[in-house]
């Protein structure tokens, strides 16, 4: 039996080479890194593949191009499109084209709570996408059907987070875990800065690392705009000695660390199955857009006041078993891809081929292609695509934002008084 990786960011290969590294020792597997905007430099490869059953030598680069063919070539039996959401039905597209026909997968590599619309809709050609907590396939599972999309949802344990972790050490660094967008925000991420200097002073016994996913000018899955290690130097007063910047794979840092410190990160799931104690800064507030509110419950949300004082938490058992380290006597996810190669070979697995409410045809694809690689997709279509596409697009929002504002007042009228509170009100306490 043999799997074939597609990935693009470092992330998603992170999640891909792990996740198919958790494959019987009888499978075949292989990574391609397709080229795209976001692929990862060779320093970025070389530690999103740290801990798996791949080395950068093993990687094959590939355009979206030349995919189809190498299906064909390879005759893989499962495909896992390790990609962003947009890119997902870009490769299917592509995969629908070989003349072998392997077994579709995709998920979600990370924290994916609430459950979006849109991670369903860019998914909705794969055979099963694989999710990481019992919350997360409940939820996807419910919002799917009251979509009228059916869709097959598998559980896996976050493949990146080792069955025995190394414990950290308690009189290590205080490892901080940056992320491209949360907060986004300038002022935020000063702010945030000034919370880890003044714990760094306040403790300079211990080390407080800034760690980073990528050095300036590296791509990630989301594009950094102010990263911290840039803007470091604008900190007043200065940062101490014992405030750092540093890279390199999560698990080499929690190996040393005696606490961990997010606004919202897979590496406070992983720091909690090691045992290490975790600070989820919530001065920004719990919603959607800050991707924290799977913690709410956790025990682990706190002000900035903590942080500053070293004041670290354990997580609720109960959230624990529900959100990402259920156990991986729980998982499925492997049965269920045998379940559909097994279909596939009595050919009782037909494509998947959703009901996508969008116009345009050939020329649609063209534009999903064009803005999902960038300059990479070098076709005479995408370019057509685009040159069509984006003043259409343009005319179309400026529609549909008139259209909202002609509703708002006879809206704003007919709502109950609660409803017309502003929004930050609405999200106090």
């Amino acid at each position: 039996m043999r799997m074939l990786v597609i990935g693009d960011s470092d992330s998603y290969v992170k999640w891909g080479a792990a996740l198919a590294s958790r494959l019987p020792a009888a499978w075949r597997r292989e990574l391609v890194v397709l080229r795209s905007p976001v692929q990862p430099s060779d320093a970025q490869l070389e530690t999103a593949l740290v801990g798996t059953d791949f080395a950068p030598a093993d990687v094959t680069f590939a355009d979206l191009a030349q995919l189809t063919a190498l299906i064909d070539e390879r005759g893989p039996d499962v495909v896992l499109a390790a990609v962003r959401g947009p890119v997902v039905r870009v490769i299917a597209r592509a995969v629908r084209r070989a003349l072998w026909r392997p077994v579709f997968i995709t998920g979600l590599p990370g924290i994916t709570i609430p459950a979006a619309r849109k991670a369903i809709v860019y998914r909705a050609h794969a055979d099963l996408i694989v999710l990481h907590s019992r919350r997360e396939v409940r939820d996807f599972t419910e919002l799917a059907r009251k979509m009228g999309h059916p869709q097959r949802f598998a559980l896996s344990t976050l493949p990146f987070v080792p069955d025995n972790p190394a414990p950290g050490d308690p009189g290590g660094d205080i490892i901080f875990a940056a992320q491209a967008i949360v907060p986004r925000e300038r002022d935020d991420r000063m702010l945030l800065l000034g919370w880890l200097a003044e714990c760094a002073r306040r403790h300079p016994e211990r080390r407080v690392v800034v760690k980073v996913r990528a050095a300036p000018g590296e791509a990630q899955t989301h594009a950094e705009e102010h990263d911290f290690a840039s803007i470091m130097g604008e900190l007043s007063p200065p940062a101490p000695d014992n405030l750092v910047v540093a890279g390199g794979p999560m698990s080499a840092h929690l190996a040393g660390a005696s606490a961990l410190v997010t606004v919202s990160s897979t590496a406070a799931v992983e720091a909690v199955a090691a045992g290490i104690p975790v600070l989820l800064v919530d001065d920004f507030g719990v919603m959607p857009g800050l991707i924290n509110t799977v913690f709410e419950g956790s025990g682990l949300l706190a002000g900035s006041d903590d942080l500053v004082a070293a004041r670290f938490r354990r997580a609720d058992e109960s959230w624990v078993h529900d959100n990402y380290l259920h156990g991986r006597e729980f998982d499925d996810w492997f049965e269920r891809v045998e379940e559909l190669v097994a279909a596939r070979d009595r050919g009782e697995l037909p494509w998947r081929i959703p009901r996508e409410r969008v116009l345009g045809g050939a020329l649609r694809h063209a534009w999903d292609r064009r803005r999902a690689l960038g300059e990479f997709d070098r076709s005479l279509s995408g370019v057509v695509a685009v040159a069509i596409g984006t003043p259409a697009r343009w005319l179309v929002r400026r529609w549909r934002k008139i259209a909202r504002l002609l509703r708002s007042p006879a809206d704003a009228a007919s709502a109950p008084p609660q409803a017309r509170q502003p929004e930050l009100a609405r999200r106090l306490p």
